[in-house]
């Protein structure tokens, strides 16, 4: 059996896997060749290897407020003479310590003479925008996974209205990054659930990567987009399928590099947050609770992950004009657990210098996510 990439393939393996767990190992079988480099929509490969052992964490009670948060409600932030309001859903709020302001000065020009080597290899540019901040809920504790399908819903709705008043607010906004830093694994210095809005005036290297490459398919195939076919052709195939509704898949990713890592993708065409329905908002707010509630009851611990939204730019230049309606609004799931809450995966050595490598296949990972309970969390059996 010959696997194909969504544009090629560098090197061809048959992978065929079972999934057994006897309680202290994850067993992973890997059946013909062992390394298996393929292609992903950047040009970039993996390799597949086997996982080892389990653990089980402890979890820890659960906090409705804590008087040293500084995202609780009516508490001090951190380092600004600023309080919180008594907030009783979602609360929106410009970073305290953004990474970017519209304060940037533009960078001094250098003495490097034009066309020479370090006129050449040592370009830089000032970047400016604003960065802020959403809390989920005003309860500490909970977390994506453990919130209900309206909760949810409104967070969705506080995303939407972050980008709709940034673009109206600043005109030299061109993109609004959507993400979340789940767990202090990944970083993520405060639990209370949050995620970061982050707008700047150009487009960032990762999704102006993907808003290329689904803009060449697209002229490439007269007009069809990239991820609405994918969408379909892993709706036919349904051996990386974890969940779908009326509107949206979360699948594992074919060219997927962490371990459990997936991908919320919206079945019809639509470009981004503001273009979404009534019913898309819900059913994307129920496939947000699903793969979360997955997730968490994977390990029974709350799973940490990277997440972020990818779509249209708020605002082109018109030479830009079509990458607009080349986008396809997408959610990026990047958990680092490998095989157990707290063993996690590295990418480090051969995967920064060669290729990455992935210990399990994209199939495997998502017969492992799709065993699981997406509707009852862990701790409310």
């Amino acid at each position: 059996m010959t696997k194909f990439g969504l544009l090629d393939i560098l090197r061809n393996s048959t992978i065929n896997g079972t999934l057994e767990d006897d309680g202290s190992k994850v067993i992973f079988p890997i059946e013909g060749e062992d390394h298996v480099d393929l292609m992903d929509v950047d040009g970039s490969g993996f390799l597949v290897f086997e996982l080892g052992q389990n653990e089980k964490p402890a979890d820890s009670a659960p906090v409705f407020y804590d008087e040293k948060c500084f995202l609780c409600p009516r508490n001090k932030r951190s380092g600004v003479p600023i309080a919180n309001p008594d907030y009783t859903t979602t609360f929106t709020f410009t970073n305290d310590f953004p990474a970017l302001t519209f304060d940037t000065p533009p960078l001094e020009s250098t003495s490097a003479q034009e066309g020479s080597l370090e006129a050449e290899l040592l370009q830089a540019r000032s970047a400016a925008g604003i960065c802020k901040v959403i809390c989920f809920s005003p309860n500490h504790s909970l977390t994506l996974a453990e919130m209900d399908v309206p909760e949810i819903t409104q967070v969705i709705e506080a995303w939407i209205a972050a980008e709709r008043d940034i673009a109206r607010d600043h005109e030299s906004v061109q993109y609004v990054q959507v993400f979340e830093n789940k767990g202090a694994v990944m970083g993520c210095s405060n639990p209370h659930g949050h995620n970061q809005v982050w707008a700047t005036d150009y487009i960032p290297h990762e999704p102006r990567t993907e808003l290329d490459s689904l803009l060449a398919f697209s002229r490439k195939h007269n007009g069809d987009c990239m991820l609405c076919g994918y969408a379909k052709l892993e709706l036919e195939k349904r051996v990386r399928l974890v969940y779908e509704n009326a509107q949206f898949i979360v699948i594992v990713p074919y060219w997927a590099t962490w371990p459990f890592e997936t991908m919320v993708l919206s079945k019809s065409h639509v470009s981004s947050l503001s273009k979404l329905s009534e019913e898309q908002k819900v059913l994307l707010a129920d496939a947000l609770k699903n793969v979360t509630t997955r997730y968490d009851n994977l390990f029974e611990t709350s799973f940490p992950y990277s997440m972020g939204i990818h779509g249209a730019p708020v605002k082109v230049p018109e030479s830009d004009a079509d990458l607009v309606h080349a986008a396809h609004l997408h959610l990026h799931f990047y958990p680092p657990l490998l095989r157990s809450a707290t063993v996690k995966k590295f990418l480090v050595g051969y995967e920064m210098l060669g290729e990455t490598q992935r210990d399990l296949t994209a199939e495997m990972a998502a017969a492992r996510l799709l065993a699981l309970d997406g509707e009852v969390h862990y701790k409310n059996r």
